[in-house]
C-alpha cells in the first residue's frame, strides 16, 4: 500500500484509478461497506483502489468552532483503512486555499486531470466544494463529460441505525461503548503512554492502576468501564476509570486502568483500551476503604464480561 501525503507528491498515473473520497473519521461499517465494493471494482478491472482524503479535518479550516472530537487519530484511521487492503491513500493538505476550490474545478482538476479516475464509490449523501455544493449528481454529471462512471451507495443500516461519524461520537460522550461498537464493527479503543499518577491506586487501595496519556480526542464519559488492555501486543482484561476521582477530591482529570492477573511495570509503554462497556458512574465514596471494597466487586464483575473477549 501507497501512502501519498499531498496531491502535488501524485508523482506517477495510476492503473484504471477507482476511488472514494471522505473524511473517514472512524472508519465505521458504512465506511467499510464503500471500501469493499471500491476493492473488488479495482480487482476485477486490474486497477487501483484509492482512498482519498483530508488533513485536517476540514471544519478545523473553515469552522474551527464546531470542529467535531475526532474518533481516530490520523495515523489509526490511515493504519485502519490500510488493513482493509487499499492500494493507495491521498492525504491532501486542507488548507483555506484548498477549502475554496470549487466542486467543479475540484472534480476537473484533481479527479480527471490529475488522477485520471475512472470510476468513483461515493455515499449519497456526500458533499465537497467551496461551500459544500459538490454533490453525487453533479459527479455524474461531470462523470459524463469527462468519462469516468460514479456508484453512488446507499447508506449502510445495523439494527435499523445508520452508522455516522458524529452518530458514533455521540453514543460514545454518552458513554453507549457498547452500542458505538455494533456500528464501528470494533471496540472504540484509545492508545496513549502510561505516565506517573498520584500513586494512590497500589499504595492507598492495593488495586495498582496505570495512568494513560493520549493524543485521542474524544474520551467516553465518565465512569467506570470493562475494558480490553492491549500491551506489547497481548490481551488482558481491564478495568477503567476515566473522571476526576471525587473520593480524593481531585481536581486534575484522570484515565487509569487496573490490568487484571498483571503485575509488571508499565512506566513509559504503550498501552491501548479497548472500551467493551460502561459499568457505573464516577462515585464520590467517604474514604480510600468504601472505594477500594467498590472496586473490588466491580473487578469481580468485570472479570465475567472480559472473558468471552479473551479467546
Amino acid at each position: 500500500m501507497k501512502i501519498i501525503d499531498g496531491i502535488e507528491n501524485l508523482k506517477e498515473g495510476l492503473p484504471y484509478p477507482v476511488l472514494t473520497l471522505g473524511n473517514f473519521d472512524g472508519v465505521h461499517l458504512g465506511h467499510q461497506a464503500i471500501f469493499r465494493m471500491l476493492i473488488e471494482c479495482a480487482r476485477s478491472n486490474g486497477g487501483t483502489s484509492v482512498v482519498f482524503t483530508f488533513v485536517p479535518h476540514p471544519l478545523r479550516v473553515i469552522a474551527p468552532e464546531r470542529a467535531p472530537k475526532l474518533l481516530t487519530t490520523y495515523k489509526e484511521k490511515i493504519g485502519l483503512i490500510k488493513g482493509f487492503g487499499i492500494d493507495v491513500i491521498i492525504c491532501a493538505n486542507f488548507t483555506k486555499e484548498f477549502a475554496n476550490v470549487s466542486a467543479e474545478d475540484f472534480v476537473t482538476d484533481v479527479l480527471y486531470k490529475t488522477l485520471g479516475v475512472k470510476e468513483i464509490f461515493i455515499g449519497s449523501n456526500y458533499l465537497f466544494g467551496k461551500g459544500r455544493r459538490g454533490s453525487p449528481a453533479l459527479l455524474k454529471e461531470m462523470g459524463v463529460k469527462y468519462g469516468f462512471a460514479v456508484n453512488v451507495i446507499e447508506e449502510v443500516k445495523i439494527n435499523n441505525l445508520i452508522p455516522s461519524s458524529s452518530g458514533i461520537r455521540s453514543l460514545i460522550a454518552r458513554g453507549k461503548v457498547d452500542e458505538a461498537a455494533v456500528l464501528l464493527g470494533r471496540l472504540y479503543s484509545i492508545e496513549g503512554i502510561v505516565i506517573e499518577g498520584a500513586r494512590r491506586g497500589k499504595k492507598v487501595l492495593n488495586i495498582p492502576t496505570a495512568n494513560l496519556l493520549t493524543a485521542n480526542e474524544l474520551l467516553p464519559k465518565d465512569g467506570v468501564y470493562a475494558v480490553l488492555a492491549e500491551i506489547d501486543g497481548k490481551k488482558y482484561g481491564g478495568a477503567t476509570n476515566i473522571g476526576f476521582n471525587p473520593t480524593f477530591e481531585d481536581k486534575k482529570f484522570s484515565f487509569e486502568t487496573h490490568i487484571l492477573d498483571f503485575d509488571r511495570e508499565l512506566l513509559g509503554k504503550t498501552l491501548r483500551v479497548s472500551f467493551i462497556r460502561r459499568i457505573r458512574d464516577e462515585i464520590k465514596f467517604s474514604g480510600p476503604e468504601d472505594l477500594a471494597r467498590q472496586m473490588t466487586k466491580d473487578i469481580t464483575a468485570i472479570r465475567s464480561i472480559v472473558k468471552d473477549y479473551l479467546h
